[in-house]
């Protein structure tokens, strides 16, 4: 099981920048919309959690062994605790309207012990429910050269 994130859904991965070198560098633009190159490159992370999680379950087709990920919601964590600034400032302020850690982990339990999932792979769900990830976190294609390439970079041999 893997933690993914409906942040995945305002961005497209390129298979020619995994290790965001191009993501990094400052266009006011994007940092205006998305506050800066974290956010993208964190997006571009759980995108990859849904590719990998689909290709993942492709090959484990058959085996009795599923692979799903999850949209735990907005969860209030330590994540971001560090932030300082005006993006420390607004976490704050937000989490106070988050899930606690308990009803974030709630499809996270649902999928590890539901017998109502147990032969479900290759999905991602928020709620407990399927969701629908967008067309690029679909893309079996894109999911299997995320793979391979991640091997590449990885020295591991697929």
């Amino acid at each position: 099981m893997n933690t993914s994130s409906d942040a995945h859904q305002s961005f497209t991965l390129d298979l020619n920048d995994l290790q965001s070198e191009k993501a990094y560098r400052f266009n006011f633009l994007e940092w205006m919309r998305y506050g800066g190159p974290g956010f993208k490159v964190y997006g571009r992370s759980k995108l990859c959690n849904i590719l990998f999680t689909r290709e993942l379950a492709r090959r484990l087709a058959g085996s009795g062994v599923t692979a799903n990920c999850l949209h735990p919601g907005f969860v209030a964590t330590r994540f971001g605790d560090d932030s300082g600034g005006l993006i420390g400032f607004g976490i704050r302020i937000a989490k106070r309207f988050a899930l606690t850690p308990e009803q974030g982990a709630e499809t996270l339990v649902y999928l590890a012990s539901s017998p109502e999932v147990a032969t479900v792979s290759g999905e991602y769900f928020h709620k407990c429910q399927p969701a629908q990830p967008t067309p690029e976190a679909q893309d079996d294609n894109k999911a299997r050269r995320l793979w391979s390439e991640s091997a590449r970079l990885a020295s591991v041999q697929e």
